[in-house]
């Protein structure tokens, strides 16, 4: 069986699902093909739910403006349409002179991106703040905070569909084609069918380059690699002391192992990074003594035992455990040389925060492809 279709979104995620509400409300037709049996089940769900204020990113890069215009978007979205959030702020410690020195290269590049609402703190600052803090100084974000991101997803994708985007859940896809009359899925599950659309955005996440690699006739050379960066959180078995998100200064490999909070408070630890070649989400229990060090930096009262397992999430990156931070890659047909496709790759942190902004670039893509 074959149908025919406008637009077909690979993966409904939080981007997923973001594309799909914005090429639902420019008037196309939509169908959401996922794999698995509901929505955000891999990377969507499985990370701090922050909305990150875009301090990190280097400036230029598609993940500084996509993470700085999507703040902005995210909170009005959030706020309209009763999205469950927080804006609790953000400090970023220094427990050392030389990581004093850092916190002044943050607020600098934090500028350049255009981010211009930190503020340089003391330790007695910092202590009125939060008292049970160890620092030498630290960086105040205000516009950091914290978001349902399930909730988040269910009012996208409440969106689209009212637009009349359609969701087809364990409906993966294993395989298709580049043809002259547009794009053909091979769909699985229960009952296999193939899709031919005019316009296909490929938001597959850890899937994305296997989702692409499948499509006969795409160059293989457009095909980028992708590396599983896993990360375990730890959970407080106790009542957070802390009202705000607490974040090292960052280091090599990442941003360390930092505190943050659900909406009710639960104070939770992580990630740190663990480079992986499947698929695997069970926390691994020996990197507890770890966590304790890390987190005794900044925290020396934490006690033995307060520390539960938690959560574990992948990040899909382009580049390895050597290689420089890499940004999104967002590839249309001036990229690849295929008409009516939108491959978007290492779409992790800060894709959540960016979502509406991704969306936004992901259609205007659409509308050239």
């Amino acid at each position: 069986m074959t149908e025919k279709t406008d637009c077909v979104v690979i993966g409904a995620g939080v981007v997923g699902l973001a594309v799909a509400r914005a090429l639902a409300l420019a008037g196309r037709e939509v169908i959401v093909l996922e794999a698995a049996g509901a929505i955000g089940t891999e990377t969507s769900s499985r990370n701090s739910e922050v909305i990150h204020a875009g301090i990190y990113y280097p400036p230029g890069s598609a993940k500084a403006a996509l993470c700085v215009a999507g703040k902005a978007l995210l909170y009005r979205y959030c706020e309209e349409h009763g999205v469950a959030h927080r804006r609790c702020g953000k400090l970023i410690v220094a427990t050392s002179a030389v990581q004093a020195a850092t916190l002044h290269k943050i607020l600098a590049q934090a500028g350049a991106n255009g981010v211009r609402d930190l503020r340089l703190l003391t330790a007695d600052e910092v202590g009125a703040m939060e008292p049970e803090l160890r620092c030498v100084a630290a960086l105040y974000s205000p516009s950091t905070g914290i978001v349902d991101s399930h909730g988040l997803m269910l009012a996208f994708q409440g969106e689209a569909e009212d637009r009349g985007a359609m969701l087809a859940l364990l409906s993966p896809v294993t395989g298709g084609e580049i043809g002259a009359g547009g794009i053909m899925l091979d769909v699985g599950g229960a009952e296999p069918m193939r899709i031919v659309a005019r316009t296909v955005v490929n938001s597959a996440g850890l899937m994305a380059q296997r989702v692409a690699a499948a499509l006969r006739g795409f160059p293989k050379e457009k095909v980028p690699p992708c590396h599983y960066a896993k990360g375990n959180y730890y959970s407080l078995a106790a009542r957070s002391p802390f009202t705000h998100l607490i974040y090292p200064v960052p280091e090599a490999a990442g941003l360390g192992v930092h505190l943050t909070l659900d909406l009710a408070g639960q104070a939770r630890f992580g990630p740190d990074v663990e480079w992986i070649t499947e698929i695997d989400y069970d926390v691994d229990l020996r990197r507890a003594d770890g966590f304790y060090r890390a987190i005794r930096d900044y925290w020396p009262g934490l006690k033995d035992g307060q520390l539960a397992p938690g959560y574990a999430g992948i990040r899909p990156k382009l580049g390895g455990p050597d290689a420089p931070a890499s940004d999104f890659l967002i590839q249309g047909p001036d990229e690849h040389g295929v008409a009516g496709l939108v491959n978007l790759f290492g779409i992790e942190s800060p894709g959540l925060t960016a979502s509406l902004a991704l969306a936004k670039r992901v259609a205007q893509k659409a509308r050239m492809a």
